[in-house]
């Protein structure tokens, strides 16, 4: 399996890794507006040569809308690949309308999903998606001051519903396997280290 999917490729400039697997060449077995599905050939650290399959797509960006009472707002729809509605923050593929400013296009995914605008959009972190076969980077953002907009939802997202939930609802629906999305765990996760919901910042040791 190592040959066919190696997690940790680095040659896309992860700090500390160059060159612990050299791509050799690689070509494009599928392409479509949303990603692209590269094969590579490689050079593992050890010398072998192998194959690493990549999904290439655009970078997206999540956020986690807090209202002043504490609440969130989360969407729920109808996730095809795995057969199953669950709830999740908003979401979306950067658009090229905004160029370099991942902010834009969540400021773009919130109104159009959840109907809400932001006074105040902070970074949370960026993370990868999945890397152990895709390139996704996902810009996270939290989003205060919120007043409702008009939402936008294209054809995909006509079955998307909203609710609201304090975090003590969130955790039951996570326990309950309705939250399954690891974006959204994550959010929520960074943003509960950072103390920035749910009490105090989890600190390391100097």
């Amino acid at each position: 399996m190592r040959d066919h999917m190696a997690g940790g490729a680095t040659h896309r400039g992860t700090p500390g890794g160059e060159g612990r697997i050299e791509r050799l060449d690689g070509r494009t077995v599928y392409e479509n507006p949303w990603l692209k599905v590269r094969e590579d050939r490689v050079r593992f650290a050890d010398g072998h040569e192998g194959i690493y399959g990549v999904v290439d797509r655009t970078g997206s960006v999540a956020v986690l809308p807090l209202h002043d009472d504490g609440t969130v707002t989360l969407v729920e729809q109808f996730r095809y690949t795995v057969g199953g509605r669950y709830w999740e923050l908003p979401q979306g593929s950067r658009s090229p309308a905004h160029g370099d400013d991942p902010a834009a296009s969540a400021r773009a995914e919130l109104a159009e999903e959840a109907g809400l605008a932001a006074a105040r959009l902070e970074p949370v972190g960026a993370l990868w998606e999945a890397y152990g076969f895709a390139c996704q980077e996902v810009h996270c953002f939290l989003a205060t001051g919120l007043t409702e907009a008009s939402a936008a939802r294209d054809a995909t997202e006509a079955d998307m519903v909203t609710g609201r939930f304090t975090l003590d609802e969130v955790r039951a629906l996570v326990a309950a396997g309705r939250i399954r999305d690891n974006l959204t765990l994550a959010v929520i996760g960074l943003l509960a280290l950072q103390g920035r919901i749910g009490g105090q910042a989890v600190t390391s040791n100097p």
